[in-house]
């Protein structure tokens, strides 16, 4: 029940009320007292009188009487929470209570240090580690953990926690953690730890194969990671190499380079980078190499042709080319036959009769462009079919080559691969390309190259079979015309 209005005996017009207050803030308790006649009115925190009457008993400066009897406290301090009672000294004394609590702003305690440095740790590779972060503050903050410019070891963006684990410590993981705290109260606090992990020298090779060419520049680049940093030094085979007025040694950050200026035929060797540091040692080799760059395929995949195909490709040398050799297969049908786990049977051998020593076919020659035409009954081998082309050197460093298939089979899937050969020797084989013929359902007059391009004397085959002549299925106009083209190539 309430008091009762006509009572002349006092109560209060105020209740106890609970007051969450930032530090350095002023807050006012309030006491307001209906009918307080002769009696006395106190201010206290548990034991302590902090006022009686009118007069103030506590020493503490911040605290006053304002307005009446309320209860004033300024620059709050987190001393200053607790409950305050405002009591009125009758027989029974009565009073209300107020509670007040004190918002802290966070305030980040302790971070993971090794102690040679604040906020640094070391870590071995492959070591476990754990990073802890502990904080104060009213309410108690929560801990969230990011990392500068890039992801947390779990994949994450941000991770809540008093600390983060990381079992096997590898260089990726090395960098700058930060842990923040916060609290709803004033600005969220953050504090850096480096995570320093020390591992025995990485390197990476930018090319592990240079080609160059005499009077050229090489450049060898190694990438090197290492923590603590490692010496680089250059050796070719095992002589170590010092810096000389063709010989250049450059280190931009991670990156170490050795520069050969005005290249000479006895500088096409092998190469290593041996970087070394306090945990370990490690070497890189590479190769620097006169020989062709392996070829890349420039035509395209689907033929113009029933059956011939127009295969080109470029080559980089320094060094002119001397000889292309190109392979060449059809690709088995998919069958079940084909299938893994099934043996194909092998076509049939094919006899092929050589030219007479005094047999020359009308040829032109059209920069690098070369036909080849195979007579026969059974068509292109399944296996590789190899050819040995001279083109002409075209004084720059990347060299075309365009050749004619013939003898293809109309529908059908081929591949090849091309080495090219200089005086330093032959080029890694191309990567293998495919390409296919047109359909039969094409008309047989279908447009063909010029028929007069044809194989030139220093192209040489190596191994193909015969090409199915197409004579038997064109109508009967055609075999004069087809004899005629026969007549001035193989038998």
């Amino acid at each position: 029940m309430g008091p009762d209005p006509t009572s002349t005996q006092p109560y209060f017009s105020t209740v106890g009320q609970s007051y969450r207050v930032k530090t350095h803030d002023t807050v006012v308790l309030p006491c307001e007292v209906i009918n307080p006649g002769h009696y006395v009115l106190a201010w206290k925190k548990g034991i302590a009188v902090l006022a009686a009457g009118p007069t103030k008993v506590t020493p503490d400066n911040r605290i006053r009487l304002v307005d009446g009897y309320n209860l004033e406290i300024s620059n709050v301090q987190t001393q200053d929470a607790g409950d305050y009672a405002c009591q009125i000294a009758t027989l029974q004394p009565i009073e209300i209570i107020h509670t007040v609590e004190i918002l802290v702003p966070p305030r980040i305690d302790y971070v993971s240090s090794d102690g040679s440095r604040k906020g640094a740790v070391e870590v071995k590779k492959g070591s476990a580690v754990t990073l802890e972060c502990r904080a104060s503050g009213n309410p108690v903050p929560t801990i969230t953990w990011t990392r500068r410019n890039n992801l947390l070891p779990s994949g994450e963006k941000t991770v809540k926690g008093t600390s983060i684990t990381i079992e096997q410590a590898n260089r990726h993981q090395a960098g700058v953690y930060q842990c923040t705290a916060s609290n709803g109260v004033g600005e969220p606090v953050t504090q850096n730890i480096t995570l320093n992990v020390l591992y025995a020298p990485e390197i990476e090779v930018e090319r592990g194969w240079v080609h160059s060419g005499e009077g050229n520049e090489a450049q060898l680049a190694c990438i090197v990671h290492a923590e603590p940093p490692a010496e680089v030094l250059w050796y070719r085979d095992t002589m170590r190499l010092d810096t000389t007025e063709r010989r250049i040694m450059e280190s931009r950050g991670s990156r170490h380079t050795l520069i050969i200026r005005k290249v000479q035929a006895s500088d096409f060797a092998n190469y290593s980078c041996v970087a070394d540091n306090q945990i370990g040692k490690t070497r890189q080799r590479l190769e620097l190499s006169g020989r062709p760059n392996p070829a890349t395929f420039v035509s395209e995949p689907r033929g113009k042709y029933r059956d011939m195909y127009n295969i080109s490709w470029n080559v980089n040398s320094y060094t002119p080319i001397e000889e292309f050799k190109l392979s060449f297969r059809k690709l088995p049908v998919s069958s079940p036959q084909a299938l893994p786990g099934h043996q194909q049977p092998p076509p049939p051998q094919q006899q092929l009769q050589p030219p007479p020593s005094n047999a020359r076919r009308p040829a032109r020659r059209d920069n690098d462009t070369y036909a080849y035409t195979i007579h026969g009954h059974h068509g292109i081998r399944s296996d590789w079919n190899d050819v040995i082309l001279s083109p002409i050197p075209s004084g720059k460093p990347t060299q075309k080559m365009t050749y004619l298939i013939r003898g293809l089979e109309p529908s059908s899937h081929y591949e090849a691969r091309v080495e090219a050969k200089n005086r330093f020797g032959w080029s890694q084989s191309s990567e293998s390309f495919q390409f296919s013929t047109t359909g039969i359902e094409n008309s047989l007059f279908e447009p063909s190259p010029d028929s007069e391009v044809l194989a030139e004397p220093e192209v040489r085959d190596l191994g193909m079979t015969a090409y199915n002549s197409m004579a038997s299925s064109m109508c009967t106009v055609v075999p004069l015309l087809f004899g005629a083209l026969l007549a001035v190539t193989w038998s």
